[in-house]
């Protein structure tokens, strides 16, 4: 089963611009994401697909494997599914460039789904964590997701699902943590299919799978690392360093 790690890179941030770029640990954020990945050895090969010649250039400079997207895409799943065609594997990982923590067990577990999924029930796979503060569970910078009793995605969403009315009992909160695996045929699938209206509405892409009926496996993780979407979490990810 060949399998690759593709990292989606757009420069242009809303909440904080230009932030790939951005120093961490004496390493832009991008370069330091892609060698982490790289270090894992756990991907055939590794790849960063970017809108910003910047970016482009960065990876090639340091001997890193890059392609330049020929258009502007909605999401990072539509970004690395304009080259899943082109190339050779089986699984394709979509490996988030503002997340440089992720560590080595979780993204072996999203690989493992596939190697035993005897029955080929799975299109994609993707991490969840444990969220115990009720802060957390409220922000709608951290995606919920449900699940049902074998831990295929039921819904994901930035409002507080599921919602509580036993107030002597709580129930368990779940944070989605954006690294996906896909079957390649289900990236190609996703790519040639128009958004639809829940992830219209969400912002969020992983429901469009769900409305198409994929269907979507979490693997639960203790893995707590920092995506960096504000300057809030890029001082805290430079405290880690």
């Amino acid at each position: 089963m060949k399998t690759i790690a593709m990292i989606p890179a757009r420069l242009d941030s809303e909440r904080l611009p230009g932030k790939l770029m951005m120093d961490l640990g004496g390493l832009p954020i991008i370069l330091k994401t892609y060698q982490n990945v790289v270090n894992s050895c756990l991907f055939d090969e590794v790849y960063v697909i970017t809108d910003s010649l910047i970016i482009f250039n960065l990876i090639k400079d340091n001997g890193g494997d890059v392609f330049m997207s020929a258009v502007k895409h909605e999401s990072g799943s539509d970004r690395i599914a304009e080259f899943a065609s082109k190339i050779n594997s089986d699984i394709i990982l979509n490996v988030q460039g503002d997340e440089p923590f992720i560590d080595k067990l979780s993204l072996k577990k999203l690989i493992d789904i596939f190697k035993n999924d005897h029955y080929k029930k799975i299109d994609l796979a993707s991490l969840m964590q444990p969220i115990d503060k009720i802060k957390d569970v409220e922000s709608s910078s951290n995606v919920k997701v449900v699940v049902d009793n074998d831990n295929f995605a039921l819904y994901f969403s930035r409002s507080i699902i599921p919602f509580n009315r036993l107030p002597n009992d709580k129930p368990n909160y779940y944070k989605h943590i954006g690294v996906y695996a896909f079957k390649k045929e289900a990236l190609i699938y996703f790519y040639n299919s128009k958004p639809s209206t829940l992830e219209k509405f969400e912002k969020l892409e992983q429901l469009r799978f769900l409305e198409n009926g994929k269907k979507i496996k979490m693997v639960e993780t203790i893995y707590k690392g920092i995506g960096i979407d504000t300057m809030e979490d890029l001082i805290n990810a430079r405290k880690i360093i």
